[in-house]
């Protein structure tokens, strides 16, 4: 049974959906860019430091290591999360098939975050800029 004003309830409904989508939104590419401003200083860092880039491999849904064309820097010692030279962020993962083994395949970019791992099933979590000056301490090497 309806009453007057379900119509108001349902277009009210909508618009809270659509602010908190879009306050969510604007917070995450606000996280993403003050991650990556954090990303370029550490990238400095590591060439001031004499760690120069490295090829980048990504492992396929299956565990298998491939080849990719990206050159950077592992920010995880298990060679899960890389960043590039552009203060591109990277989860080091493609999927399994024949063309990738063969001719290796690149992961897409993805929003930096400030907290490395959160939502992970292993429920390990990284605060990024540890994360990233651990790297310069202690770089991943080939």
């Amino acid at each position: 049974m309806s009453t007057p004003g379900d119509g108001d309830w349902t277009a009210r409904r909508g618009d809270v959906i659509r602010a908190r989508q879009s306050a969510l939104e604007a917070a995450r590419r606000a996280e993403h860019e003050r991650a990556t401003g954090l990303i370029r200083e550490a990238i400095a860092g590591y060439r001031a430091a004499g760690i120069d880039p490295i090829p980048l491999r990504a492992r396929t849904d299956r565990g298998a290591s491939v080849r990719t064309s990206l050159t950077g820097w592992y920010l995880k010692t298990d060679r899960t999360i890389a960043v590039d030279s552009e203060a591109r962020y990277y989860v080091m993962r493609v999927p399994d098939g024949l063309r990738a083994r063969l001719r290796g395949a690149d992961p897409e970019p993805t929003d930096a975050p400030m907290v490395v791992g959160r939502g992970a099933r292993d429920g390990e979590t990284f605060d990024l800029p540890e994360l990233l000056e651990s790297r310069r301490t202690d770089p991943v090497r080939p």
